[in-house]
């Protein structure tokens, strides 16, 4: 007797997921706790060493921190068959002077066949804080590729100051603001046109104004909250904006594995693209 389609459909998709959840594996046991986005600061937890009076742990020793994440959406009721993937791996060399991390996110998911995101985020960034207490420096440069947002290539470089409004070991709270330099390869849709939607290539280069606000609460160790909010406007064009808003919660299972769930939203008024998500899986760390 053969399996009901449903069940079928179900088990090739569970296969896949489970290749690509288990492909990643062998390098998860350098795997660190999550840090931030580019241009913040790390709480005072990833910074500060666990015994000062040990000359191993010198308050600027050199610190390599790795982290992992991956979560994913399923979705299959009725016609609408669905998923979304979303994998998350970042590299910090953390010092009490200065940090720099390289982040790389992607994110891969269909709806009845039909690609809805694949989208890819890469960023190299640096943080300098021997400066006036709570002040600090960033620099970074990011590339992007994105189907909701109709990104085909973007690359952004950029640096400006910091402040901390709250650094404590369980709270932080950072706004910073700085000047990027930002070169775009768009498709751009023109509405109402004959036949439908016309897509052309959009390319152009322009300087963004880039205003970031961050917080991190821990209350306790088997618990974490993360919000990011970055709002960057065209010095050339005030209506060309881009709006991208994350929230993210975990919950510690055990000592290496976490539950976390994440929601984002993602806004660009140049392609008029927008794109919603809200994800759930776990966070490897050891």
């Amino acid at each position: 007797m053969q399996p009901p389609p449903l069940v079928n459909r179900l088990s090739r998709f569970l296969c896949r997921l489970l290749l690509f959840v288990i492909i990643p594996l062998p390098a998860l046991h350098v795997m660190g706790q999550t840090t931030f986005d580019p241009g913040t600061r790390p709480p005072d937890s990833l910074r500060q060493p666990k015994n000062p009076g040990d000359s191993v742990h010198h308050t600027d020793t050199t610190r390599l921190h790795y982290t992992y994440t991956g979560t994913g959406t399923i979705n299959d009721a009725n016609s609408l068959h669905s998923y979304v993937l979303s994998n998350a791996l970042k590299l910090s060399v953390l010092k009490k002077s200065a940090e720099a991390n390289l982040t790389n996110n992607w994110i891969y998911g269909r709806q009845n066949r039909v690609l809805t995101n694949n989208d890819l985020t890469s960023t190299l960034d640096f943080g300098l804080y021997k400066t006036l207490r709570h002040f600090y420096y960033w620099g970074m440069a990011t590339y992007n590729h994105s189907v909701p947002l109709m990104i085909n290539h973007q690359l952004q470089a950029g640096l400006g100051p910091g402040y901390n409004i709250v650094d404590k070991k369980k709270a932080l709270l950072t706004v910073s603001d700085g000047i990027l330099f930002e070169v775009n390869d768009l498709y751009d849709s023109l509405y109402g046109a004959p036949g439908g939607n016309v897509f052309r290539r959009d390319r152009y280069n322009t300087f963004r104004n880039s205003a970031h606000l961050m917080f991190h609460w821990s209350p306790e160790d088997h618990y974490a909250l993360d919000g990011s909010a970055f709002l960057q406007n065209s010095l050339a064009d005030s209506r060309d904006q881009i709006l991208r808003l994350t929230a993210s919660g975990a919950i510690k299972l055990y000592k290496w594995i976490s539950f976390s769930t994440s929601a984002s939203y993602s806004k660009f008024t140049r392609t008029r693209g927008h794109n919603t998500l809200v994800t759930f899986g776990l966070t490897l760390t050891r």
